[in-house]
């Protein structure tokens, strides 16, 4: 099925996990792919032969969302490199473990960098492309069931997804006259390598089936899948929503 034919997709924080799912995904359904990394390694290489493989085109371009000169030229640079842009996906992000009473400046500062200054910007950047160009474009942002649910010794992150719900709410309204849409989508517990000590440890992995109805972990597929729906014309009066990919988890979580 080739119903992003003719679209171009850039997804930060592709090399790896749900975002390179999202990247094999919107390739397999046609569309030519910008990936992005803090840098270029086999894992980028190996996406890079399996896109090209399926008879689109891919380009890695290397950032560090977390500074706003990076995702803004990150940005500028994905438009150049086929002239066009028409999907954002905000993928990029970063998590700490750490007691509340203990985070430092410079910790909180590199979570509300990465999951919600550098998204901001990086939107700004690709809202001021799409208006220029009289174009409208999608805009899929990778949130967390933690933009709902409490996480404890993970403040950060929360504040970072949770104003990240808002910002999408609140783009939605202003930019839907422009037709740009923008949407959340809020994996639970996907089976990715942010989440190995999880899976390597029965005693944390089985608390956590215990909260997930369908009693298992998703796969970064599961994750692509719906920001395919959201990327395309089937979702083409759905803007300003989270969709949850979480087995049921958000509304059965119980902290322990």
């Amino acid at each position: 099925m080739n119903r992003f034919e003719n679209k171009i997709a850039l997804v930060t924080g592709s090399s790896q996990g749900i975002g390179a799912a999202c990247a094999l995904r919107l390739a397999a359904d046609g569309a030519d792919i910008i990936l992005n990394g803090r840098k270029l390694d086999e894992r980028g290489e190996d996406l890079i032969k399996q896109i090209t493989a399926m008879g689109r085109r891919a380009h890695f371009l290397a950032a560090d969302v977390s500074h706003m000169h990076n995702v803004v030229n990150l940005v500028r640079d994905a438009i150049a490199v086929y002239g066009e842009l028409d999907i954002l996906v905000n993928n990029a992000g970063v998590e700490k473990n750490k007691d509340f009473w203990d985070v430092t400046e410079e910790e909180y500062d590199f979570v509300m960098d990465t999951n919600l200054k550098g998204i901001f910007f990086g939107i700004q950047t690709f809202v001021k492309y799409c208006m220029s160009n009289k174009r409208g474009g999608v805009i899929i942002n990778m949130s967390s069931v933690h933009e709902e649910i409490v996480f404890p010794h993970f403040a950060a992150y929360c504040a970072s997804k949770g104003g990240l719900k808002m910002l999408t709410r609140n783009l939605a309204t202003e930019l839907a006259h422009l037709n740009i849409r923008v949407n959340n989508v809020a994996p639970g517990a996907i089976a990715t390598p942010i989440n190995k000590k999880l899976m390597d440890t029965p005693e944390l992995l089985e608390n956590v089936l215990d909260n997930i109805p369908m009693k298992k972990m998703g796969k970064p597929e599961d994750v692509a899948a719906l920001v395919a729906f959201l990327a395309s014309d089937d979702a083409k009066y759905v803007t300003g929503s989270t969709y949850f990919v979480d087995g049921g988890l958000t509304y059965h979580y119980e902290e322990q």
